[in-house]
């Protein structure tokens, strides 16, 4: 950019390689953040004078009206709401949690092949079949077509659809219940929940997002006899029960996640089915909810509902699912799941398997996304494009420096999926043992996102 817009403030941010884009007041050249570069300005008067913010080093204030910001900053401390309980979805503190692992690049050869034969052996009961069910929902056809929409924003509607496909094919998209987003960042995927049933009533959807978020869409849904509402909190601190949303009419739930990355997951599912008083706050449906026949005539899986390999709850079918309809989830980054508030324990634990294993299978998983980098042994050039990541989603921390020379980039590729899988069975047995039937679905095509994958459950 050779010169800043009209009206625009006239400092050049060297990292971002433009000019500020923050409006300028009249007759002014620069932003107040970067109102010292003005001549004659900040120098002649220490009232003027910016200084950094107390509460968040990554803006500055008028130093004469600190005073006055410390009560606005958006940093600033506030009351907890009403449905704030501090860690009440964290899971068991047992200690393993602060357990520090290694990293990959520091570990021996011999401790990796160690690993990944606790790894292989862990699986070999499972059943490492996954189907391949790619959905699309007819509210979002048009948006599809769109020729205005971007590769980026192509790719976010093919799942957005599938992911409405398979709520659709599950009975879970309809009137009579709150649907809630976790990680609903600007909430798209509550947007065409929402469009998808406009004419149904007594629809309710409860936006669950930590940080402030811009370009939110929910705000501009007003129709009568539908309710949104969105609230700021992690999902480890947040009780349900307590919504007053929820409270007023007491719909039962239906939980859905685009991309709900690592421990968020797992957050989730305890938020969902492990919230005290929530059974009691939230009645279940009237009748048994009745699942829709698949489309294209396909069969279901007898077998979808249990842990691969695993009885599951077949032979005990666990408490009732009691004010939760259901759920689809996408997954996204298990390496950054955590063990304290992993699901899953239990389903290690039988398998031989602790926290420190977990930790490094946590890492290893995420050779599944970053693995297709070649080492030197690797001779065929990979295709960039297959190597791309959602917006939404974020780049493994684990390099593969540590094992080059002993596993090739397609064999790394298979042990992070492999990782994975495991990490995700421990999702169903618990699912299994709260009384849900559970399955995994590739619902897209990995051209469109190498993480993809999603988690369905319906009561059993």
């Amino acid at each position: 950019m050779a010169a800043p817009l009209p009206g625009r403030c006239g400092f050049f941010v060297e990292k971002k390689k433009r000019f500020c884009k923050m409006v300028v007041g009249r007759g002014k050249m620069f932003c107040g953040e970067h109102a010292t570069m003005e001549e004659g300005s900040g120098s002649s008067s220490s009232s003027r004078r910016r200084i950094i913010c107390p509460l968040d080093p990554k803006h500055t204030v008028s130093e004469d009206k600190l005073d006055k910001h410390l009560k606005k900053c958006n940093s600033r401390e506030r009351d907890k709401p009403v449905y704030y309980a501090e860690n009440i979805n964290a899971g068991p503190a047992d200690g393993d949690e602060t357990l520090q692992q290694a990293s990959l690049c520091e570990r021996s050869r011999t401790e990796l092949e160690s690993l990944v034969d606790k790894l292989k052996t862990a699986v070999g009961g499972l059943q490492t079949d996954v189907e391949d069910s790619v959905l699309s929902h007819p509210v979002l056809l048009e948006e599809l077509s769109n020729p205005k929409n971007g590769e980026s924003a192509h790719k976010h509607l093919k799942q957005q659809s599938s992911i409405l496909g398979h709520l659709e094919e599950l009975g879970l998209l309809g009137g009579g219940r709150c649907f809630v987003e976790f990680g609903a960042g600007r909430g798209k995927l509550s947007h065409w929940i929402h469009e998808a049933l406009k004419t149904c009533k007594d629809l309710q959807l409860l936006l669950v997002e930590r940080c402030s978020t811009r370009f939110k869409v929910d705000g501009k849904h007003q129709e009568a006899g539908v309710q949104f509402e969105r609230l700021q909190v992690d999902i480890q601190h947040l009780d349900l029960s307590k919504v007053p949303l929820l409270r007023q009419k007491k719909l039962p739930l239906v939980g859905v996640g685009k991309h709900l990355c690592g421990a968020a997951t797992d957050l989730a599912l305890r938020c969902l089915l492990e919230t005290p008083g929530l059974r009691e706050e939230t009645e279940p449906p009237t009748k048994r909810l009745k699942i829709s026949e698949p489309a294209a005539d396909r069969e279901p899986d007898p077998d979808s509902g249990s842990v691969p390999g695993d009885p599951g709850p077949a032979s005990d079918p666990g408490p009732s699912s009691g004010p939760v309809l259901g759920l689809a989830v996408a997954l996204c980054c298990h390496h950054r799941c955590e063990w304290r508030h992993y699901v899953g324990q239990q389903f290690f634990l039988q398998q031989g398997l602790g926290a420190a294993e977990f930790s490094a299978f946590c890492r290893m998983s995420s050779w599944a996304t970053c693995g297709l980098r070649a080492t030197n042994q690797d001779c065929p050039p990979l295709d960039p494009t297959n190597q791309r990541r959602d917006e939404e989603e974020h780049e493994a921390t684990e390099g593969t420096d540590a094992v080059n020379g002993f596993l090739s980039a397609g064999e790394r590729e298979q042990i992070g999926r492999l990782c994975k899988l495991l990490i995700d069975s421990g999702r169903l047995h618990f699912l299994g043992s709260k009384g849900f039937r559970s399955k995994l679905t590739r619902y897209v095509g990995t051209q469109v996102t190498l993480e993809n994958m999603l988690l369905t459950a319906v009561p059993s």
